[in-house]
């Protein structure tokens, strides 16, 4: 690589690594050369490099992972994915709810009265968006709209589409959610990573971010994925109070696991932001292919956001907003949600209690699908060290955005007892010997 760039301005260094993309000399995630180093072999100023990396991160070539460095950033790869994969090994890996957590379908579908629709009704069912008002109420600032996407990862994408431009930056955890990393980057836009500790996003990186002039910032208030970490109230109001000084920054807040928290909410949005959603999708409690997700936003982004959902353009199927309904309105599925909350919190603390008695450290984790497991080293190579012994986890390079967490993530839907302590005794042999 190093004989390969070249030019003396920022647009022909720029054009040089661009046609090494498209040549394919230059493959997606690799690492360009340091500013300093490439000033160096080119005898141009820095700041004629840092402007063409931030050109090409712009471009949406190129992402700045920080003190990581900048990597090549190709747009048609997806990226690693959520779920469960084809493998041999155990697979502690799958980020996915159990399907016999999950309500029957066919009994949904016999419970629901579906009707056929024209183009140009209604696009939203009535009953289900009271049912959303009376969810959010309380929890968001007053006077909110709300509307529905397909999905928490379709909310990200459209509410950053309606506000910001390609190569704007997001602020977003770090270690950061897969899809909604990926979804940001494949938007065009710029992730950066703002640290979490065990009470939720640091706000004093935070600051740091927005002053650097971030356009928006998404923020998990419950069962932050991949760390199980929930936001404390003292958090939350240092979060809202820096927000507060940067009234034009998108605020979102992905409570993608309010259907089976037992954390309290707690709203970060400042009475001052002028854009701000926070959006509860049904996924983790209903299934996977209950796509939806409910949106409470202010009145411009409602406007702007419908606009994209308008009738014979795109919306939320009605035959699905009504069999959402219907699950969330049948006792018999409010019971298996509760349910599953108790099966959840078992598994959680069968896995963290194993690790304890290992004498590992104790997880950070509150509540979700996943324990965080810190582990201080290479967690690609533990990760690897793992498989050797018959299991498949995620290694924290998969989540990171701009450092090195050193973590595992261990998803907990098939954790019992037994396993739980095999995989602990497995991981304390590994950490001994790494």
């Amino acid at each position: 690589m190093k004989s390969k760039i070249f030019g003396h301005s920022a647009q022909t260094i720029f054009d040089s690594i661009r046609d090494l993309v498209i040549k394919n000399e230059l493959m997606d995630g690799d690492k360009l050369p340091t500013v300093r180093d490439l000033a160096t072999q080119l005898n141009v100023n820095r700041n004629t490099v840092a402007l063409a990396y931030q050109r090409l991160v712009t471009a949406g070539i190129a992402v700045s992972k920080g003190r990581l460095g900048t990597h090549i950033n190709n747009q048609n790869d997806a990226g690693e994915q959520e779920g469960g994969s084809d493998t041999q090994l155990f697979d502690l890996a799958d980020g996915s709810p159990r399907l016999d957590w999950l309500p029957c379908l066919n009994k949904v579908a016999r419970d629901t009265d579906l009707h056929q629709y024209a183009y140009g009704e209604d696009t939203q069912l009535r009953n289900l968006n009271q049912y959303g008002v009376n969810w959010f109420t309380g929890d968001c600032p007053q006077n909110f709209s709300v509307v529905l996407s397909n999905g928490a990862i379709d909310a990200i994408e459209r509410l950053l589409a309606v506000h910001l431009v390609q190569g704007d930056t997001v602020i977003v955890e770090d270690p950061c959610y897969i899809s909604a990393a990926n979804a940001v980057r494949l938007s065009g836009f710029q992730p950066q990573g703002a640290s979490i500790d065990n009470e939720g996003m640091c706000p004093v990186v935070l600051r740091k971010c927005l002053e650097k002039g971030a356009k928006a910032v998404i923020i998990t208030p419950r069962a932050h994925n991949p760390t199980g970490v929930s936001l404390t109230k003292q958090r939350s109001s240092e979060i809202q109070r820096v927000l507060a000084d940067f009234p034009n920054v998108l605020v979102l807040l992905d409570d993608h696991f309010s259907l089976l928290s037992t954390s309290d909410y707690y709203n970060v949005i400042p009475p001052t932001s002028l854009y701000w959603a926070v959006f509860r999708s049904v996924s983790k409690g209903l299934g996977p292919d209950l796509r939806l997700a409910f949106i409470a936003t202010d009145s411009e982004t409602a406007r702007r956001f419908s606009a994209r959902l308008a009738p014979g353009m795109s919306w939320v199927s009605r035959v699905l907003q009504s069999l959402v309904l219907t699950c969330l309105t049948s006792q018999w599925v409010l019971k298996g949600l509760e349910e599953t909350k108790q099966d959840c919190i078992r598994r959680q603390q069968l896995l963290i209690n194993a690790l304890v008695e290992q004498g590992l450290s104790q997880p950070i984790s509150k509540e979700g699908l996943n324990v965080w497991i810190q582990v201080y080293r290479d967690s690609n190579e533990v990760a690897d060290a793992l498989a050797k012994k018959g299991w498949l986890v995620r290694p924290s390079s998969a989540f990171d955005i701009a450092q090195d967490s050193q973590g595992l993530r261990v998803s907990i839907q098939k954790i019992d007892k037994a396993i739980a302590e095999r995989f602990a005794a497995d991981l304390a042999c590994v950490l001994m010997h790494h």
